[in-house]
């Protein structure tokens, strides 16, 4: 029998939620139902297991993180592409917290469903690709070096500076973007100046 009452974003919200206050090993069909003080078997009318629910979340949760940063790319703009991690988890704390606290593997431990690996699968190429693009660009070759160095200031040195501020479940403060905009130059503008 159908819940009207519910929808599918309910109970991906409650998930995050729970997530975001207590860790994935929190996140269980009873809790999810609780929250929502929703029957059970509204939770499987709409997902076939806990592991289906998580893998959507975690799946929605990295697209929508990936799309800012992608059209950066696109429009050649690395620096906002790096800048890019603290603005949008300052207005998504808890799929920040979800995402660059915990790794997928800590949700979902089952097999993922078809139509979410290929789509992951898919953004993995896609990333690459733009990787790929903006190495050559920026440091004129996307040899192992340089793509080390795009990885490093594209995404480890955004996580690194948001990642005390997501523990502490606070907004990061407009210090880590300046800390993200100096790592910047002094990565990029480095290379430019060694290889003139």
């Amino acid at each position: 029998m159908a819940h009207p009452a519910f929808e599918n974003s309910d109970f991906l919200a409650a998930a995050l939620a729970l997530a975001a206050e207590h860790g994935p090993s929190a996140v269980t069909v009873a809790a999810i139902s609780a929250r929502l003080k929703a029957p059970t078997g509204s939770f499987y009318h709409r997902f076939t297991s806990r592991d289906a629910l998580l893998a959507q979340l975690w799946f929605d949760t990295v697209t929508g993180f990936q799309k800012g940063i992608e059209a950066a790319l696109d429009a050649g703009d690395g620096l906002r592409a790096a800048l890019h991690t603290p603005a949008w988890v300052r207005e998504h704390l808890d799929e920040g917290r979800l995402l660059l606290l915990y790794h997928r593997d800590d949700f979902v431990h089952g097999d993922w469903p078809q139509a979410l690996r290929d789509g992951l699968a898919e953004q993995g190429r896609r990333g690459e690709a733009r990787l790929r693009k903006f190495t050559r660009d920026t440091f004129g070759r996307a040899g192992p070096n340089e793509i080390r160095q795009a990885q490093f200031v594209l995404s480890e040195v955004p996580i690194a500076a948001v990642r005390q501020h997501l523990i502490r479940r606070e907004p990061p403060p407009k210090l880590v973007d300046e800390l993200i905009r100096t790592t910047w130059h002094a990565v990029v503008d480095g290379h430019r100046h060694a290889t003139t």
